[in-house]
């Protein structure tokens, strides 16, 4: 009990549930690996957030913040990654209340019970406290113990590769230099890589569609800019979000301009592109599908999602579910797979509960693999963990949250827009979204799809 909470990683969700401890009287420790507070947000400060202010701050950093005097932005604006920055994480980490008990350039690289490997059993396993070793920035090991571990540490360090298989592609490693994760900042410092040159982004979700918006802007100013999307599944299969429908208006307006661009003809869709291979070739790379298709084009930029980073906590009892990687109460509710609307519950201390005693796995990597996170969702499963550790279990317990909703279910899709099925009752749906006229379906009738208004 003498010894402080530790808290993995310093961005948002971390600090967060630092703010919470010194509501309730405990002790955190944050360890950040960068060298300031929210360190890894600098990699795509460009891009614009499609969560506004409101769903951004969380109640107890703003006592926090609010106590010294700071003017709290517009919730219904949407900030870059850099205004979140500078206007919230950076006032955070250096508010009176917090920065003692922040740690920058201390990146954890192991976390164990004081005597007990992870194959060490015995009757005070759960009552040692934990030792976490850093490494510093100038590479020396430190340990720290403490009473509980929460690790905030996110996934933006661990991308998935383009490969068909999960794995990285043959010759994706070698040809590392010509490939990007995430979103880089191709209309800002990165611009002249990309200018002229044919660029092919891989993966379906919200950082595909943000580069392939950016890179369709470099080219309106640079003409012979090419812009190649490549999509695992079929195009027809392709989820665009809920349009006007989604809670977030940015967010359900960046699949649609996405979709604009592919009907437009200012990006050319490669679909289906499972890519199975790389190599450079005369100066260019060429990239080969499974089904055998190339493509030859300058650069890629993989944004096919993250993936969690366990390497840390091999002696760990983790529960974690086989596919989604989260723990298994909360993977069924977070599993593409098996839930369709990307809305999720709730969820706190309890769902988030692994076999280690008062250890927790919080914020982006609590949802393993799966790819429907929001900061809001972040700060409720700290405040509810901190909740618990403080012996507050009916609060611990008290989980509420209004996400907005997303608008869509994976029932809602369409073969595509030129298709117009009809439920058996003969009323006919709506298009969900509009692809471009020669899109597969529009090649035959396709089947009616049944309930598909609803």
């Amino acid at each position: 009990m003498t010894h402080p909470v530790i808290i993995v990683g310093g961005g948002p969700v971390g600090l967060a549930a630092a703010a919470h401890c010194v509501a309730r009287g405990l002790e955190p420790l944050v360890l950040e690996a960068g060298d300031s507070v929210g360190a890894a947000i600098r990699d795509w400060g460009h891009v614009r957030m499609f969560s506004p202010w409101e769903f951004n701050i969380d109640a107890a950093a703003r006592a926090l913040l609010d106590a010294e005097g700071w003017q709290a932005p517009d919730g219904a604006v949407y900030p870059t990654g850099h205004e979140f920055l500078s206007r919230y994480l950076l006032p955070l980490g250096a508010a009176r209340a917090l920065r003692s008990h922040i740690r920058t350039n201390a990146r954890v690289v192991g976390v164990a019970r004081r005597g007990h490997g992870r194959l060490t059993d015995g009757p005070l396993r759960a009552t040692e406290p934990f030792v976490v070793q850093i490494q510093t920035a100038d590479g020396a090991i430190e340990e720290i113990v403490g009473r509980a571990v929460l690790d905030c540490s996110g996934t933006w360090g661990s991308p998935n590769p383009a490969g068909a298989h999960g794995m990285s592609a043959p010759g994706e490693v070698a040809l590392a230099r010509h490939v990007a994760t995430g979103i880089p900042d191709v209309l800002g410092s990165e611009r002249e890589t990309y200018a002229g040159l044919t660029t092919m982004v891989v993966g379906a979700g919200h950082s595909a569609m943000n580069a392939l918006l950016d890179l369709a802007t470099l080219a309106e100013a640079e003409p012979h800019t090419r812009i190649f999307w490549a999509l695992r599944r079929p195009l027809e299969a392709m989820n665009f979000g809920g349009g006007s429908n989604d809670g977030l208006a940015q967010r359900g307006a960046l699949g649609q301009r996405a979709a604009t661009l592919l009907r437009e003809g200012r990006v050319e869709a490669w679909a289906p592109f499972p890519i199975a291979a790389m190599a450079h070739h005369e100066g260019r790379l060429t990239i080969t599908a499974t089904n055998s298709r190339q493509a030859v084009a300058d650069r890629i930029i993989v944004a096919t999602g993250f993936r969690p980073d366990f390497s840390f906590l091999r002696e760990m009892r983790l529960g974690l579910d086989v596919a989604v990687e989260a723990t298994p109460t909360l993977a069924p509710l977070i599993d593409p797979n098996l839930h369709s609307c990307g809305t999720v519950r709730p969820h706190g201390e309890l769902e988030l509960r692994h076999p280690e005693a008062n250890f927790w796995i919080a914020g982006m990597k609590s949802y393993g693999r799966a790819p429907t996170f929001l900061m809001a969702t972040g700060h409720e499963q700290v405040r509810s963990i901190v909740a618990a550790l403080a012996g507050d279990w009916a609060a611990a317990r008290d989980v509420q949250l209004v996400l907005p909703e997303t608008g869509v279910c994976s029932t809602d899709r369409v073969e595509a827009a030129c298709c117009t099925p009809v439920t058996p009752q003969g009323v006919r749906c709506p298009p969900k979204l509009e692809l471009p006229t020669n899109a597969p379906c529009c090649a035959a009738p396709q089947p009616a799809k049944v309930g598909c208004c609803g």
